[in-house]
């Protein structure tokens, strides 16, 4: 059996070259995650996976992509569906709520089924972050709605959706970016609202959804509960709000730790990362030099972590059956447009 470590990374090209092979062989990273960079067509997305599980020596590993729909989707035409935004989701929720849920998990369920089909095993969705009123934009139609009560139901809505695809979904941000404002990709977000608030409205849907298999930490540092250390490096977020509060029992990912909101070496973000509490540590830029960096500091994946990983990976089955015609007609609900078939030369709207 492979022992692998606690890091998912990510790759620069299209295919693999030597160099990462033999690091992928050498460290064996959990998983791989794919950027546009990364995506060509289905048959050398295949070949990718294909070549990074032998490089790895084994099948039991993660595969991850972003595709929310809307601005955040990495696999677009011509091969792949334009998907709307989750925003629409929650438009439509509000005139008729289980419609609403019908469009988020047939959504859900359609891009699963062509994550399936190129062998990729991770969506990295539902985004359930609850917007606020003059929070930066980075969030902005990725999340369903500022009603966290609804943020909650279209979330388990596109988990379920996921899962019966065969694919494991990612709820995101935890413990919540819906307040922050900057994006953390180029700094670090203060959230200077008080614990109340946040209890009551920005904890609310990963508490709905602590069930999980997989979660994704948020870069934002909240003074209410530790001064100095963003969510993602803090042992009291990670333990005290997260696991105990929160109630989370999955996989807890960083994001990306190559976002400018964290500062250091990348061994030292790594260990940290891991101090922290979080099992896994995300890597995503694809630049060799900071890939070693990560998988030189990266310790074994054991324990609690090998665990959450375990059970995770037991939640992946083949997909189950659906009607593709009817699934497409209730995302177009949503849309309030055309959502098209795939085909040789799609034209789509959305």
């Amino acid at each position: 059996m492979v022992t692998f470590k606690a890091f998912i990374s990510g790759c620069a090209g299209t295919a693999l070259t030597a160099d990462e092979r033999a690091l992928f062989a050498e460290a064996r990273p959990c998983g791989l995650i794919l950027f546009a960079r990364n995506v060509e067509s289905p048959a050398q997305i295949r070949a990718l996976v294909a070549d990074f599980k032998t490089a790895v020596g084994s099948e039991d590993v993660l595969i991850l992509v972003d595709q929310e729909g809307g601005r955040v989707q990495r696999l677009r035409p011509p091969y792949w569906r334009a998907m709307p935004p989750q925003h629409c989701y929650g438009d439509l929720y509000r005139s008729d709520p289980e419609a609403a849920k019908r469009a988020a998990f047939a959504g859900a369920r359609l891009m699963a089924a062509e994550l399936h089909d190129v062998g990729i095993n991770v969506n990295c969705t539902p985004c359930i972050d609850v917007p606020q009123e003059g929070a930066h934009d980075i969030i902005g139609d990725r999340a369903f709605s500022p009603d966290p009560d609804m943020v909650s139901v279209l979330g388990r809505a596109v988990m379920d959706g996921t899962l019966a695809g065969g694919v494991l979904p990612v709820i995101k941000h935890v413990p919540g970016h819906g307040r922050a404002l900057a994006d953390s990709h180029k700094s670090l977000p203060r959230i200077d609202a008080p614990r109340a608030a946040l209890e009551a409205v920005d904890f609310r849907p990963f508490e709905a959804l602590h069930d999980a298999p997989l979660a994704m930490t948020a870069h934002v540092l909240l003074p209410e509960f530790d001064e100095r250390r963003p969510a993602t490096l803090s042992p009291v977020i990670m333990g005290k709000v997260i696991r105990d509060q929160m109630g989370l029992t999955g996989l807890i990912m960083s994001d990306d730790i190559g976002m400018k909101a964290l500062r250091g070496a990348f061994a030292d973000l790594t260990r940290g990362v891991i101090a922290g509490g979080c099992d896994v540590v995300l890597h995503c830029s694809g630049k060799f030099s900071e890939m070693a960096e990560v998988a030189g500091a990266a310790p074994s994946l054991e324990g609690k972590a090998l665990e959450r990983f375990e059970q995770a990976r037991a939640c992946l089955h083949e997909p189950e059956p659906f009607d593709e015609a009817e699934a497409l007609a209730r995302v177009t609900e949503a849309a309030a447009t055309r959502v098209a078939s795939v085909g040789p030369d799609p034209t789509v709207q959305v």
